[in-house]
């Protein structure tokens, strides 16, 4: 159940007109964001699980596990990764922060952590296990060699993902070459598992993945060694491993992420502040006049000696000149990301949405399950819309067979709001939990696994065909728990040479 109520020191702005639920603004935070710097639109996503369900916290100490964190402490570690707090989106099941960089999302058993440009995410990785022990709950174990903390949290499981970056020189800290990430989480986790995939000499996807009851790394004594992980590149699917690797996940947990770079012009025009604030003058102008077809005219439109009042007179509200939430709105309903998951559909879902100077967006939204189903999930966008550099990313985690839109149709209606170049799309499910059946005398393991694996067949069929775009990659792996799926289009007229690819060693 979302929680509809305003809070005190709400500020005004359309997205509470839309009924966004708990809305927190942070006005001193959003001076300072200028969208001409954030320069590298591919996100660095992290994914802490500290237990494998949000009803069942293990030995967390607090029934609300990490949504019992204060914000000002989730304030503190974001100082470490260099980003700020725009809003908050407060529900029963998650809080989502809309941040100058990206966004969060908390959960009482995980917390997302996206953020863009130069950001330094991986600094904030600590941080967020010490957070996790010291307010969410969590036990505490002796903390990894790492600076600033003491003591840690030791997660369920760890992710870390990215697209090969377009300016990876301008990075910062340990975020210079996926072998220096992959040396910073080493230090933190045991058994990590770090993967490429794709093509090495063009677009890739970078994930990084800790097995389930993650290790903390012990600190190193002083004969000790460290041992790095080694990287895989994945070109070829994987052999199925059986059932033995079906571990119990967070029911229908999957994650969507579509990658859009080479934006259409005219597309990317949106999500400029100047185009944005023209459409809002138009519909706030031709929204006056139709109202005054029912109203009083002299009684709306008279100053107190009579005088009639034209529209430029009365005025137009400053918060449609000047970035923040309000064009946000004006954008995301325009656009047509308000109608990815349509509220005919997803009644109870809310949107926070901010446009940037001179032009930049993000949104994020909460859309809770269906009634008589429980949790609520999440869709977040960003765009970087300068020519040259254009990005576009969607994900979500809403899964595909709830009541509503399947993933093919979400895939083709972002896809058709950016008109990328090209694009990659990644899908990440975790496997059915079988192994509580393998006992059962009437439980065919054979015949489950081959229903299961003809109905992702069938679902796969339909999201490797997107009109107007020809796919040219598609990879599958089986991984611990997990299947993921990467597919990489282009544009059938596009004619913008080969991608950019990266850093130069991995």
């Amino acid at each position: 159940m979302v929680n509809t109520g305003i809070p005190k020191h709400y500020t005004t702005s359309p997205s509470s007109f839309s009924g966004t639920p708990s809305l927190t603004i942070n006005r001193e935070a959003a001076l300072d964001v200028d969208s001409s710097n954030a320069f590298e639109g591919p996100e660095k996503l992290l994914e802490v699980w500290f237990s494998s369900s949000p009803h069942d916290l293990g030995n967390c100490s607090t029934p609300r596990g990490l949504k019992a964190v204060p914000s000002e402490i989730w304030k503190t570690m974001l100082d470490l990764v260099n980003c700020k707090v725009l809003s908050i989106v407060e529900s029963d099941d998650v809080d989502a922060y809309l941040l100058s960089e990206s966004s969060m999302f908390v959960f009482p058993h995980k917390m997302i952590l996206k953020t863009c440009g130069t950001t330094t995410l991986l600094c904030g990785l600590p941080r967020i296990l010490e957070v996790a022990t010291l307010f969410g709950g969590y036990p505490q174990s002796p903390a990894p060699s790492v600076r600033g903390i003491t003591i840690a949290a030791a997660p369920y499981r760890v992710f870390y993902s990215r697209k090969n970056f377009l300016f990876p020189d301008r990075q910062r800290g340990p975020h210079r070459s996926w072998r220096d990430e992959v040396s910073t989480l080493d230090k933190l986790f045991r058994g990590g598992s770090a993967y490429m995939i794709g093509k090495m000499n063009g677009e890739h996807w970078y994930l990084y993945l800790t097995e389930p009851n993650t290790v903390l790394t012990p600190p190193v004594s002083p004969a000790g060694s460290e041992h790095g992980t080694e990287i895989k590149v994945l070109h070829m699917p994987a052999i199925a491993q059986g059932t033995k690797d079906l571990i119990d996940c967070e029911d229908e947990d999957e994650t969507l992420e579509i990658l859009m770079t080479d934006l259409d012009e005219e597309n990317a025009k949106q999500f400029y502040l100047d185009h944005a604030s023209a459409v809002a003058e138009d519909q706030h102008y031709l929204s006056k006049r139709s109202h005054q077809d029912f109203v009083d005219v002299f009684s709306n439109t008279s100053s107190d000696t009579g005088e009639i009042i034209s529209d430029e007179e009365e005025g137009f509200p400053e918060e449609l000149t000047t970035e923040g939430h309000a064009l946000g709105t004006i954008v995301s309903d325009c656009c047509g990301l308000s109608n990815v998951y349509p509220k005919e559909k997803y009644s109870e879902s809310r949107i926070d949405a901010y446009l940037f100077t001179p032009c930049g967006f993000s949104a994020n939204g909460v859309v809770p399950a269906p009634e008589g189903s429980k949790g609520t999930h999440y869709f977040t966008v960003h765009v970087t819309p300068e020519p040259g550099s254009s990005y576009a990313s969607f994900e979500t985690n809403v899964p595909a067979n709830q009541k509503g839109r399947e993933t093919a149709e979400i895939l083709d209606h972002v896809v058709s709001i950016f008109k990328p170049g090209r694009f990659s799309v990644t899908l990440f499910e975790a496997k059915p939990a079988v192994n509580e059946r393998l006992g059962s005398p009437n439980f065919d393991s054979m015949y489950e696994m081959r229903a299961m694996e003809r109905k992702a067949a069938f679902r796969s069929a339909k999201t490797d065909c997107v009109k107007g775009y020809r796919r040219v990659d598609r990879i599958v792996h089986d991984l611990d728990g997990y299947d993921l799926v990467f597919r990489y289009f282009e544009r059938n007229d596009w004619k913008g040479g080969a991608p950019r690819i990266g850093e130069k060693s991995f």
